[in-house]
């Protein structure tokens, strides 16, 4: 959008595609979830869920990657008819209030905040990565080429930058992780359609039991992409071109077509990103439940590079280190992106700054945008420890579900029935919420009991 799309007015009115096509050119939001979903947790987590599983869990894997979609169209569908950022809608839930930020505004900054250690870890593996690619710099040299690079992409805030970025890292990891999984097949670990078959049965032991629900909190749309959503679904203009809030006929229609168009977006990221992890867990499957082998953290990457270099060469190694790298450095790249919107955001809600001052916000963004990958590469090479870094981002994002849900109970149930949804998407809803609940809370009994 050439205007500010966090001002809805009667002057960024538009009406919605009809046509699929229409709806295509309309694409965007999406992709930069997809480059924040698919990260270390798909790469490392879920590959090590194949290595200890074999093919019995994949239906486990697509089960996370969809089930978990309504709550986040709730949060699309809270930012049309409202046109509000998500800070300012969780701080208008019920519950104390401190100064002027709920304590909604203020936990989700206390969270987020304690995220720069997995961030740190996300930075690392990065890193870790083009040092396996290229000899010549040291791991702190890579380190700050890469908080260099990603804070140039995103310093200027400008939405079209992040979303074209996205999807040049989507295309690349999805192409290249395909391809791993094509020369698999000229491999002794080639697999065929019966094991996959086999890993859509709903049979699992007690003994992979546990690693199933914990892949299941990791893979698919997690608190902070949900959350994430609600920026990207404004940026891209769903919100401005809906227009002001109204109770006439007009408004309503041209409501429902952008949140069609929101929930379009919203299935082909969805599409994407079960792809390629669903093709992480046939890797860990086909090669190392066959060999026995269960690495530990970046281990994962090592073993299968090997493997490739054992098998085919070289060449299809580097095939995986690269589509590694563009996995990695994809979440980097757009968690950069959100957190330069989420925390101006906080602050306005907290009245540190005025959110809605354009020169205000760009300032603070590229402030932010320089600053945040230095704290995390200083996180990484303090503690250098990528695997245990970024798991530690898993425990807080269990207890930020909580949040999630609580908020998109108030959206769905107190604050949007001016177009009421459909019993079908009611249905998905609390199925969505019940299973993001149970992982928070199996999430928070590992860690403290």
């Amino acid at each position: 959008m050439k205007k500010d799309p966090y001002v809805i007015s009667a002057d960024t009115v538009k009406e919605p595609p009809a046509s699929f096509i229409g709806k295509i050119k309309f694409l965007g939001p999406g992709f930069i979830l997809s480059a924040s979903i698919v990260g270390s947790g798909e790469l490392i987590a879920t590959t090590v869920l194949g290595a200890k599983a074999g093919f019995a869990a994949l239906w486990i894997i697509i089960v996370s990657c969809l089930v978990k979609v309504a709550v986040q169209l709730e949060f699309g569908r809270h930012t049309i008819l409202t046109g509000e950022t998500v800070m300012q809608a969780f701080n208008k839930l019920p519950g104390p209030q401190l100064r002027q930020g709920r304590w909604t505004v203020w936990i989700i900054f206390f969270f987020v905040s304690l995220k720069i250690v997995q961030l740190g870890g996300m930075v690392g593996g990065t890193v870790i990565i083009l040092n396996k690619l290229f000899d010549g710099f040291s791991i702190t040299t890579w380190a700050l080429i890469v908080a260099i690079a990603v804070a140039a992409l995103i310093f200027r805030g400008n939405y079209s930058i992040v979303e074209k970025g996205s999807l040049l890292m989507i295309g690349m990891f999805t192409i290249l992780t395909l391809t791993s999984l094509y020369f698999v097949q000229f491999t002794a670990y080639a697999f065929s359609f019966a094991d996959v078959f086999a890993g859509l049965q709903f049979n699992l032991s007690n003994e992979v039991m546990g690693v199933a629900i914990g892949a299941f909190g990791i893979t698919g749309v997690a608190s902070d992409e949900i959350i994430a959503y609600n920026y990207w679904c404004l940026e891209k203009g769903y919100a401005a071109y809906t227009g002001p809030r109204e109770n006439s006929e007009a408004w309503k229609t041209r409501a429902k077509g952008w949140i069609t168009t929101m929930q379009f977006d919203a299935m082909v990221a969805m599409i994407i990103y079960t792809l390629v992890t669903v093709s992480f867990y046939l890797l860990g499957s086909a090669i190392l439940y066959s060999r026995g082998e269960v690495p530990q953290g970046n281990e994962v990457i090592d073993t299968l590079a090997f493997i490739y270099t054992e098998s085919l060469g070289a060449g299809v190694k580097n095939v995986y280190l690269v589509g590694a790298f563009f996995v990695l450095f994809s979440s980097v790249y757009a968690t950069l992106a959100f957190w330069t919107r989420l925390f101006p955001d906080i602050f306005g809600q907290l009245g540190w700054i005025d959110f809605f001052n354009i020169t205000q916000r760009k300032k603070l963004i590229a402030v932010l945008a320089w600053t945040f990958p230095f704290v995390w590469v200083f996180m990484y090479l303090f503690i250098e420890l990528p695997v245990l870094m970024v798991l530690s981002g898993g425990v807080i994002g269990s207890l930020m579900l909580f949040i999630v849900v609580y908020g998109a109970y108030h959206f769905k149930y107190t604050r949007t029935q001016i177009i009421p949804s459909g019993k079908f998407y009611t249905i998905a809803f609390w199925i969505s919420v019940i299973s993001i609940f149970a992982v928070g809370v199996y999430g928070v009994i590992q860690v403290f009991f």
